[in-house]
């Protein structure tokens, strides 16, 4: 294994990469920029070394940023020079529209493989008729909640926000009283950042009020179902959640969480691992299901995350790239990944599959939140979509926060939404 290190790009957080060479005098190589963070690096060399063997030809493995907007930025960089250095990156779930430009449809070498993945996902990568990602893992918003309180309590768990409500504050009241102060019904992500916009997202989504810019572009805000989830969840500071939310990403709410202070928490899959660790003091006491729905006929809707490995349209050997992308999105590697790494299959099948519910049961319980998500606006709002995120993170904070009321939050957003559209999506 040798260490490569790209001379054009040390400047730009360019991390070591790695080469695994196959066994032919006339190899091709092919570069591939993947994740670092966690065992994502180690699976991400796995794939490539594995592709390797099998084709004879040359992987070579870019380790990027662990930071998504520093990889953003790189890519950026890249993409607009046309450089050629990069075949395959790894992106976004809210990416393929911003970069759809500069990279090749992979339909023509998908050979149908896309219809064994959620249709969700490959809706959200799909812009202008071109599917410019395949999807590696997926990432979806779930309800994790304290299985002794509820017990302790009588309380079933939640299926609706108002439900979710009603039994946080029992809980929360009844804690307090046997002298637990630091109890709070429900911890979430409302600082203003991408992730409330995602949390604004799942409410919305599951009162019926869509999303904030529809599948065709159009500015979805405000509506009456909008404006009732906003109001709910603008009902929860300072009872239910403490005001600190308004400062909380994902690692925030997850120590609130795990330090045994909350009854329910909204977060990724990644903490389920962290919850159940040795030294975690809720360790063996957490459930996790779907999210709450808006009522009886508006079903839970968890915000779509997750990463895709895409072509660069600069690529000088589009066609190895693309098999190198087919081949580490296969069932065979995503089963591995799943097992491995307990990253989430975008494969609707292995989520039934017995070897990955015997080594991560966690997995097997999250099909019908994946198969539910909701994307966010970005395939849609393509180059603008930073900005529209901004604009709702920062709108419904002002709601959250008492700044402006729900009905005021959502007329302002809507205006900003409009504003932007004006001359189009791009």
């Amino acid at each position: 294994m040798k260490l490569h290190f790209p001379r054009r790009y040390l400047g730009a957080f360019l991390l070591p990469a790695v080469l695994f060479a196959g066994m032919t005098a006339q190899a091709e190589q092919i570069t591939v920029s993947c994740g670092a963070v966690g065992m994502e690096l180690r699976l991400c060399e796995a794939s490539a070394e594995a592709w390797a063997s099998k084709t004879g030809n040359e992987v070579r493995v870019v380790a990027t940023p662990n930071s998504s907007t520093e990889r953003l930025a790189l890519y950026q960089q890249w993409l607009a020079a046309g450089a050629q250095d990069v075949d395959v990156y790894q992106i976004d779930v809210i990416w393929p529209g911003l970069l759809a430009n500069h990279l090749i449809d992979l339909r023509p070498y998908s050979k149908g493989a896309e219809d064994a993945h959620f249709k969700s996902i490959v809706d959200n990568n799909t812009v202008d008729g071109k599917l410019v990602a395949m999807p590696l893992y997926v990432d979806v918003g779930l309800l994790y909640y304290r299985k002794d309180l509820l017990e302790r309590h009588g309380l079933a768990v939640p299926t609706t926000w108002a439900e979710l409500t009603q039994t946080a504050a029992a809980i929360q009241a009844a804690e307090r009283a046997a002298g637990n102060d630091k109890m709070w019904g429900y911890v979430f992500q409302a600082k203003t950042y991408e992730g409330l916009t995602c949390n604004a997202l799942e409410w919305v989504a599951s009162y019926g009020g869509g999303s904030f810019v529809d599948d065709q572009g159009r500015v979805a805000v405000p509506n009456p179902n909008a404006l009732q989830a906003l109001q709910t969840a603008a009902g929860w500071i300072g009872t239910i959640a403490p005001k600190g939310v308004l400062n909380y990403a994902e690692e925030q709410a997850r120590g609130v969480f795990q330090a045994g202070q909350a009854v329910f928490m909204r977060n990724w899959p990644y903490a389920w691992t962290l919850l159940n660790s040795a030294d975690s003091p809720v360790r063996g006491k957490v459930g996790v299901v779907a999210l709450p729905g808006g009522g009886a006929d508006q079903p839970s809707r968890s915000a779509l995350g997750g990463w895709q490995l895409a072509v660069s349209r600069y690529s000088r050997h589009p066609e190895l790239a693309a098999d190198l992308v087919m081949f580490m999105t296969s069932a065979e590697q995503q089963k591995r990944r799943a097992i491995e790494g307990g990253y989430n299959p975008t494969r609707r099948a292995l989520y039934r599959d017995p070897d990955i519910v015997r080594a991560q049961p966690f997995i097997a319980r999250l099909e019908d939140s994946v198969s539910s998500a909701v994307a966010r606006p970005s395939r849609v709002t393509k180059g603008q979509y930073n900005r529209v995120s901004v604009a709702v993170a920062n709108s419904v904070h002002a709601a959250l926060s008492g700044r402006s009321t729900p009905e005021e939050a959502l007329k302002t957003l809507g205006a900003e939404l409009k504003r932007m559209s004006r001359r189009g999506w791009r």
